[in-house]
């Protein structure tokens, strides 16, 4: 290791590259950013056996990246409720053993052996990918920004003024668990009920799939999908084959985004609305744009300036904008 430790920077003051990770609960997703462009990428297997497996498989993917000895940062965007101050994720359900508080920065600061000097950030993973976006993909430009990403569940992050906004409790932007049910509605996989997740969330939408087949409606969706997990290239096939169920529960996510982005639009007047995950990447624009109008016709303010797009930076964007996190200050993060 160099005497300079491994937060030096390269000759003549230049910025060395940022290391990216997208923890999700089927894969570790990596890359490996040089003045905010993607120049290498590496992906491991989520592993079921906890903790420890867990942070050996981040382990495992920086080191495919080059290590993290020859970078100025290290940023982790993991799918969970996390205290960024002192990056523990508190609950991630989708994680082997992180039913419980994991102090992950300092497991991986050991397990990576960073000095103190070299940043490592842990956020949330939807978080991370409203950054992405917000300074290199489809909401670059905008001071205020909502991201969504609709997939199992619905997650969100929120920029305001330039700036991510966390909240006291960690839990800005949480988008997906904002009620669009006055009284009652479906029961939501936090335990509560009308949420927009229940509605417009992958899981959800099967579930009620399944209630429905069972019930004696007959779909499409169930009989392609079997057993197995009804994924969201399912519901597109079944869309474009006309299967009555598939079209009214996307129907009723289509509105229940409007209701919440409106409504989210509305008090703190943003600019601009970014659709991601899964579900948008499958459906297309068409889905995104119908999310618009469904928006619109509940605006407040008329005409509004609010735009509504598709995400752009695809699968890498929570892996980007978690290194783009970990940038030290005064770090070079725009492309050259």
């Amino acid at each position: 290791m160099s005497s300079d430790g491994p937060h030096a920077t390269a000759p003549g003051g230049v910025r060395r590259p940022l290391i990216g990770i997208d923890l999700g609960g089927t894969k570790v997703q990596g890359v490996l950013v040089d003045h905010g462009t993607v120049v290498g990428d590496a992906k491991v297997a989520t592993p079921m056996g906890g903790v420890a497996d867990v942070v050996a498989a981040v382990v495992e993917c920086v080191g495919r990246l080059g290590g993290a000895g020859s970078v100025d940062g290290v940023g982790i965007g993991a799918a969970g409720v996390i205290d960024a101050a002192t990056g523990t994720l508190l609950q991630a359900p989708n994680l082997a053993g992180f039913d419980r508080p994991v102090p992950l920065a300092a497991l991986l600061g050991d397990a990576l052996e960073l000095p103190s000097s070299t940043p490592l950030v842990v956020d949330n993973d939807v978080n991370a990918a409203v950054v992405g976006e917000h300074r290199l993909g489809a909401a670059r430009g905008f001071d205020n920004v909502l991201g969504v990403w609709v997939g199992t569940g619905v997650g969100g992050g929120i920029v305001l003024d330039g700036r991510l906004r966390r909240g006291p409790a960690g839990g800005a932007g949480e988008i997906g668990h904002v009620g669009v049910v006055v009284d009652g509605g479906r029961q939501c996989r936090c335990g509560l009920f009308g949420h927009l997740e229940s509605y417009a969330g992958r899981a959800s939408m099967e579930a009620e799939a399944r209630r429905r087949h069972d019930a004696g409606t007959p779909t499409l969706l169930v009989e392609m999908a079997g057993r197995k997990r009804m994924k969201s290239s399912v519901f597109a096939k079944a869309l474009e084959a006309g299967d009555e169920v598939a079209l009214d529960l996307l129907d009723e996510a289509v509105q229940a985004l409007g209701m919440a982005l409106a409504a989210a639009a509305t008090l703190v007047d943003l600019e601009v609305v970014v659709v991601g995950g899964g579900v948008p990447g499958k459906l297309g624009s068409r889905f995104v744009g119908r999310v618009e109008q469904a928006v619109r016709t509940r605006l407040f303010v008329r005409p509004s300036p609010l735009r509504v797009v598709p995400a752009t930076l695809g699968d890498l964007a929570g892996a980007l904008g978690a290194a783009l996190l970990a940038a030290p200050a005064g770090g070079v993060v725009a492309p050259q």
